[in-house]
């Protein structure tokens, strides 16, 4: 499949929502190296996405996660002097909602404060977790179809007031080897 060049909110988010799919795939199959599986699923995700024949899977498999999962930063893995952390900031517009709500150790959500998780990432130099990143697809997914941002086009998207930047979304994953599926606690 030729790697498409998203140029709608609904693009960008199914492609970024695919190639996640893909890493996940790849990372639960113990592969350093993707597979021909890995890219039917992605494609088979980002068109069916597109289609509407298939959806995200719902936050409550995320939210099954957060309550199993040990209480850790979602950022770094640390376990002491945690604190409750909206994903996507309410300062900026962000969902006062459960689905929102992550652990986070002081240090990074003092650090994060009221940026973006994408963008505060990228200044700090780390790729999400894969989990983390899907809680946050959907998250961003499910305001846009509220909103009916869904069809607006990229170029037109710095006229929408979001509490996010649907173009920062990654389409491009870094290798396997250095993608995890969660944080390890510490």
């Amino acid at each position: 499949m030729a790697i498409p060049d998203p140029t709608t909110v609904r693009e960008q988010i199914a492609w970024s929502y695919a190639n996640l799919a893909r890493a996940h795939a790849a990372l639960e199959h113990g592969v350093t190296n993707y597979r021909v599986v890995h890219h039917v699923i992605r494609n088979r995700t980002y068109h069916g996405l597109l289609s509407g024949k298939i959806a995200m899977r719902s936050l409550y498999d995320d939210e099954r996660l957060k309550m199993t999962m040990p209480q850790a930063c979602y950022y770094c893995g640390h376990r002491d002097n945690l604190t409750v952390d909206h994903l996507i900031p309410i300062v900026r517009g962000g969902p006062d909602e459960a689905d929102n709500l992550i652990w986070a150790c002081r240090s990074c959500n003092s650090s994060k404060h009221g940026r973006d998780m994408l963008v505060w990432a990228k200044s700090k130099g780390f790729f999400p977790s894969i989990l983390l990143l899907r809680r946050y697809i959907k998250i961003v997914a499910r305001y846009c179809e509220e909103k009916g941002h869904m069809d607006t086009n990229l170029d037109n998207f710095t006229q929408v007031n979001t509490p996010f930047d649907v173009r920062l979304l990654p389409t491009k994953f870094p290798p396997l080897a250095e993608l995890k599926l969660w944080v390890k606690p510490k």
